[in-house]
């Protein structure tokens, strides 16, 4: 278990550091950079002399991030081996004139960001994290530490609470931050503040717009029996991000594809947007570097037919608690191993010939795998999977790490479980 242990310590400093899809991406470029990959910029040439020197490459766009390792006998044929997650977790965002205030309590008006567990986030230390725009044109990232708290109506003043709880979004998830009225103070010249030097002064009339979300402040935790438990916020899907990263900037072997890793924004809200699985990023990203081996859209097209995408999001074990909610014959447990995600309608990608590619992968890192499919009472939901496969027409195989309390303020995995999708993960980008 050293080994687990070691890469789900790295895992939580990765979460720590990720409090939201921007500090998230920040982090990875940070590791990317010690690694020795270059960073390119989208609005740069990619054909020039540059491309040629480096083996290892990333780009940034918004809250995605990419990263590739360019074999030094790649041709604009050679195949790709994708390893696709998503940088955004359920949360809440910070609404436009932010600082209100009831009953001489400062508040912050939010809006739900995704599926969050509603009541999971109340009676918690919480931080607001992201990024701001200012008026000179400059962005830059900012996070708070504990500042916010959703607190719970008392047991007295709602005697049949624990008989459901009921919480309206609009009137009940406002986050307490202060006392005073809301005239009082004003939340973006504390955050204005924050990113203020000596030789830069900073004020709430300079933020001209901001992308802030809502970030639980509690540390990870290892814990139980022989510890072999993990609670964290944000597994949901830095674990993938983090497990992605690790296997790409790890691979030492001779390489005859082109390995890519690349975390997208916006899953949580449908992946709809210019950093989110259902934009061009990824598409862009596939042209440019086929262009840069000096190929035709035939090549790049070739080169497609023959690559795999692994799109890599966290599942859901069976719960000891709620047994009648999962397939009574495929139940994966926390700490079994990593899951292959199969869904007959398609929500998931996986196919026949997915899972036995799975399947080699996972034989060949020496690590055992998991399948889950849902109750058919109960739809699942989906991923980037089918997203990436409409639309580049690539092969495509859904995994994630298993996990009880999904899309709550603080998940739970099994700590033997990341290190095993990390390794199966480098097995697909380096096929033996």
């Amino acid at each position: 278990m050293t080994a687990a242990l070691n890469h789900v310590h790295d895992l939580a400093h990765f979460v720590t550091a990720s409090p939201s899809s921007f500090h998230a991406v920040e982090e990875a470029a940070r590791r990317l950079r010690s690694a020795g990959f270059n960073e390119l910029q989208e609005a740069d040439d990619w054909n020039g002399a540059r491309t040629r020197k480096a083996a290892k490459y990333f780009v940034i766009r918004d809250g995605a991030i990419a990263a590739w390792i360019q074999p030094t006998k790649a041709t604009a044929t050679t195949a790709f081996r994708i390893l696709g997650a998503h940088t955004d977790s359920p949360s809440f965002k910070l609404k436009p004139k932010p600082t209100t205030g009831s009953e001489g309590m400062l508040q912050a008006g939010v809006e739900v960001y995704g599926g969050p567990l509603l009541n999971s986030w109340l009676d918690r230390e919480l931080e607001l994290a992201g990024r701001i725009a200012f008026s000179d044109g400059t962005t830059a990232l900012v996070r708070t530490g504990p500042l916010l708290r959703f607190p719970q109506l008392a047991v007295h003043l709602d005697r049949k609470v624990n008989d459901g709880l009921t919480l309206k979004r609009q009137m009940h998830m406002n986050p307490v931050l202060g006392l005073g009225e809301a005239g009082d103070a004003d939340l973006l010249q504390h955050l204005a503040s924050l990113l203020s030097s000596d030789s830069v002064k900073r004020a709430a009339a300079d933020v001209d717009g901001y992308d802030i979300v809502v970030a639980d402040t509690a540390a990870p935790a290892v814990f139980g029996l022989d510890e072999k438990l993990f609670a964290s916020g944000r597994l949901d899907n830095l674990s993938s991000v983090h497990a992605g990263l690790v296997a790409l900037i790890g691979l030492t072997t001779k390489l005859d594809h082109i390995p890519v890793f690349v975390a997208f924004d916006h899953e949580e809200v449908g992946s709809a947007t210019r950093s989110g699985a259902a934009g061009p990023f990824l598409a862009d990203l596939l042209a440019r570097i086929g262009a840069g081996l000096g190929g035709s859209d035939t090549d790049r097209m070739r080169a497609v037919a023959e690559s795999w995408c692994l799109s890599s999001d966290a599942g859901h074990a069976a719960h000891p608690n709620y047994p009648d909610r999962h397939d009574p014959a495929n139940r994966p447990w926390l700490g079994g191993g990593p899951l292959l995600k199969i869904n007959a309608n398609q929500r998931y990608a996986t196919d026949g010939v997915g899972a036995a590619e799975w399947a080699r992968a996972c034989r060949q890192a020496g690590v055992e795998y998991q399948e889950f499919v849902s109750n058919n009472d109960m739809p699942c939901g989906s991923t980037i999977g089918p997203i990436t496969a409409t639309r580049l027409g690539i092969r495509t195989i859904d995994v994630g790490l298993p996990l009880l309390s999904m899309h709550s303020a603080r998940e739970l995995c099994g700590v033997a479980d990341p290190i095993a999708l990390s390794s199966a993960i480098a097995a697909f980008f380096s096929p033996a």
